[in-house]
């Protein structure tokens, strides 16, 4: 299935409210009035795009048409697939991962508990390996007994080494150790799992620090890419999600999961835009091939696909 079929699938709950909302607005208002625009920053809003996002949307759909009548609702959809391909493409942080210049990469993986940070660790080292890389997990979630148990069985089922230390440890420790061993076994890539646990925010975010600052002290001889993983039912709590993650340890990607499960696609938009950090990889399902790196072009068309 190619990405943009994955997309459409994985839409579906998505583009079916918008297509629904959007089909038959002009026939409703009569033309592009402030009426209509008022109801499409309503559709895009309950999309999960966002508020800022919608805003800067609708106010280029009034400019557009202040220089050319626009006639069709096929019109609008258009100049929105165009203007949100701009926005998921364009951002702070660039949109190409991290070359593998160096021996090692090394993906730090962040986000909350709940979100499908294990599974989509499974899904990044599957992905790797399919690659022809060498790959290695390291269970730096040592919070939760369960959270090494889970990275053990998935490095069984992948056959996988995994580094991890007994419950309570020094997650930067397990890090250390992990780089060690990868570099010694000449591995190609290194996932990091870490500890989700946000009723202990303040500890949660200086322990993240204490991992990234022991990664950058091997830089010479690694790259680094630190990956956040939202859950898309969460909706624009991912925002807030999202940006305390990057004040902490300067998040390079997303990874985002369940986007099959939510009617408010949109929050692809909302996190791009208002954070300037780009998406690289969707779960668009629940098998271990279930994972398409992001293709800004083929989501915009598929958010809008009939």
């Amino acid at each position: 299935m190619n990405i943009f079929n994955r997309f459409k699938q994985s839409l579906e709950k998505t583009r079916q409210n918008l297509h629904n909302s959007v089909s038959g607005l002009f026939s409703r208002h009569g033309g592009l009035t402030e009426e209509m625009l008022e109801e499409l920053e309503d559709i895009l809003i309950g999309a999960d795009i966002g508020v800022t996002t919608t805003m800067k949307l609708v106010d280029t759909l009034r400019e557009k048409n202040r220089r050319q009548r626009m006639k069709t609702d096929e019109e609008i959809v258009e100049v929105l697939q165009e203007e949100i391909e701009k926005m998921i493409t364009n951002g702070t942080n660039g949109e190409e991962p991290v070359k593998q210049e160096q021996p090692l990469l090394i993906n730090l993986i962040v986000g909350v508990n709940g979100v499908g940070k294990t599974t989509s660790i499974a899904k990044l080292a599957h992905m790797h390996k399919q690659m022809g890389k060498k790959v290695m997990l390291a269970a730096a979630d040592t919070f939760r007994a369960a959270a090494i148990d889970q990275l053990l069985i998935w490095g069984e089922r992948l056959n996988l080494p995994v580094v991890h230390h007994k419950e309570g440890g020094d997650p930067a420790a397990v890090v250390y150790d992990s780089i060690e061993s990868a570099k010694a076994k000449k591995m190609d890539v290194l996932i990091v799992d870490t500890a989700g646990r946000l009723h202990t925010k303040v500890n949660l975010m200086e322990e993240l620090k204490k991992m990234k600052r022991v990664i950058q002290r091997e830089q010479e001889t690694t790259g680094c890419e630190t990956l956040l993983v939202l859950d898309a039912t969460t909706g624009q709590n991912g925002i807030a999600q999202a940006k305390m993650f990057h004040e902490a340890v300067d998040v390079d990607g997303i990874v985002l999961t369940k986007l099959d499960g939510t009617a408010k696609g949109g929050i692809v938009v909302a996190v791009k835009d208002s954070l300037g950090i780009p998406i690289r990889y969707v779960g668009t399902g629940e098998s271990l091939e279930d994972i398409s790196a992001f293709d800004p072009k083929a989501f915009a068309q598929a958010l809008f696909s009939v």
